[in-house]
């Protein structure tokens, strides 16, 4: 099981990296949101495990894409359903949102 603090201070760290806190009490405890953060736009909800399915796709992806000096991605989609998800490294997070933005901008101006 992992410690209290621990888990408190991953959400933290987190939140900081997206320019809020943590939410004191999250979840059902809190007079705010049920949030993991008090950002005003982003809902968050982190989970600190010692292994998730995602993330082991996703190093199985990492080893693949570097071998071809490519930027690892995840992309979950859910047949008969609208959408997808996305599993990524925070490290490539902006690499990956700096070429969708091309593809917008590029869709954009034809």
């Amino acid at each position: 099981m992992t410690a209290r603090g621990t888990w408190k201070a991953r959400e933290r760290k987190v939140a900081r990296e997206f320019g809020t806190e943590r939410t004191p009490l999250s979840g059902g405890g809190s007079r705010h949101t049920r949030s993991d953060s008090l950002h005003a736009k982003l809902y968050m909800e982190q989970k600190l495990r010692e292994k998730h399915s995602a993330i082991t796709l996703w190093r199985d992806t990492a080893k693949k894409a570097k071998a071809e000096n490519k930027i690892p991605m995840c992309v979950l989609v859910e047949k008969g359903k609208e959408g997808w998800w996305l599993v990524c490294h925070s490290k490539d997070f902006k690499a990956i949102v700096d070429e969708y933005v091309k593809v917008i901008q590029r869709d954009k101006e034809s």
